[in-house]
């Protein structure tokens, strides 16, 4: 596995950076890494090895570029208190057209002949819901995404496979959240809803590793059901 920095082209003379993680055996398809508010930081870019270990091409956008490019923060209550403040300053409609962007430039890539799907965790989970309602992608994966309570009028347009994990003890997504969206989706059957219910938030990059082990193993059956492997049977 190797890895690089692309520079993804914004339209308008723009162009933002973000990490990607190349697989020793590809599988001829891709997946959008979607920060959390800390930016793209060691834990997102591992997320993404993971995903080019298993054969996807893997890239994680720098979605806080137009306010701070390059971020990459800790946990400590100064940088809580500096990612909060970077969050106030993005537009998710820009960070949509962003990922739209990233899907056109990995389609684009030597080898990617399959699909396109999206993972994301916290910001990027809503980003990862928003996505499967308004981008080409094949197939999304939303992890413990904060604020798609608020933008459930979304939910009818999705029309991929779309898979939803949220964790028992999530105050940022707490039960009658999780309610709300499950209302919201119910009908919907492209969607689906997991939950472990003794997780927190940020299970996915910090959690225990049981459970990221869990998480990822369903994670992984998905793509491969949604972006089958070359000569395995759909």
């Amino acid at each position: 596995m190797q890895t690089r920095y692309d520079q993804i082209n914004a339209g308008n003379n723009q162009y933002f950076s973000a990490y990607v993680s190349i697989p020793d055996v590809p599988n001829g398809h891709a997946v959008i890494v979607l920060q959390e508010i800390f930016g793209v930081t060691p834990h997102i870019r591992e997320v993404a090895d993971r995903y080019a270990q298993e054969g996807y091409l893997a890239i994680a956008p720098d979605l806080f570029w137009r306010a701070e490019p390059g971020l990459s923060l800790s946990h400590s209550k100064d940088d809580m208190k500096r990612a909060f403040s970077v969050l106030e300053q993005f537009s998710e409609e820009l960070g949509v057209q962003d990922i739209g962007c990233t899907i056109t430039h990995a389609k684009a890539q030597p080898g990617i002949d399959g699909g396109v799907a999206i993972v994301g965790m916290c910001l990027g989970g809503k980003l990862a819901y928003l996505s499967a309602s308004r981008l080409p992608v094949d197939a999304s994966l939303a992890f413990y995404g904060v604020g798609i309570e608020k933008s459930l009028d979304e939910a009818a347009g999705i029309k991929v496979p779309m898979l939803m994990f949220f964790g028992g003890k999530d105050k940022y997504a707490a039960p009658p959240v999780r309610e709300q969206i499950a209302t919201a989706t119910r009908g919907n059957h492209n969607v689906r809803i997991q939950v472990y219910e003794d997780a927190d938030h940020g299970f996915y990059t910090r959690g225990d590793p049981e459970v990221i082990r869990w998480a990822h193993a369903e994670a992984r059956a998905f793509l491969n059901q949604h972006l089958p492997l070359r000569g395995v049977p759909a």
